[in-house]
């Protein structure tokens, strides 16, 4: 995967390292070019789990799939964190609120 994709996860490393540093100015940045990022590792975790979900080896398929994204997650451990809405001075404050309780 990696080395069939080299550029763009270059260029994604490189996003990615900012990011970790200062998440605030660059998740929309993030989320631009995480997207494409994401499309990849899904189309090579299907295609790697495809074969075993049809077998009978089909109760392994979840396992497979797990240790392929904790493999990525190593890489790239801020991953989870592409499509998230940056909360930035513009964003609309939430009026929910949960009220405290007092236990006696």
């Amino acid at each position: 995967m990696l080395n069939e994709n080299r550029e763009i996860f270059a260029n994604f490393k490189q996003i990615h390292d900012r990011y970790s540093l200062e998440q605030d100015n660059l998740q929309s940045l993030f989320n631009a070019k995480g997207a494409k990022i994401i499309e990849i590792v899904r189309e090579y975790e299907n295609r790697l789990c495809a074969n075993t979900e049809r077998g009978m080896y089909n109760k392994y398929s979840a396992n497979l799939a797990e240790k392929f994204q904790v493999e990525v997650r190593s890489h790239f451990p801020m991953i989870d964190h592409i499509g998230l809405k940056s909360s930035g001075i513009n964003s609309r404050k939430s009026d929910f609120a949960i009220k405290k309780i007092t236990l006696y």
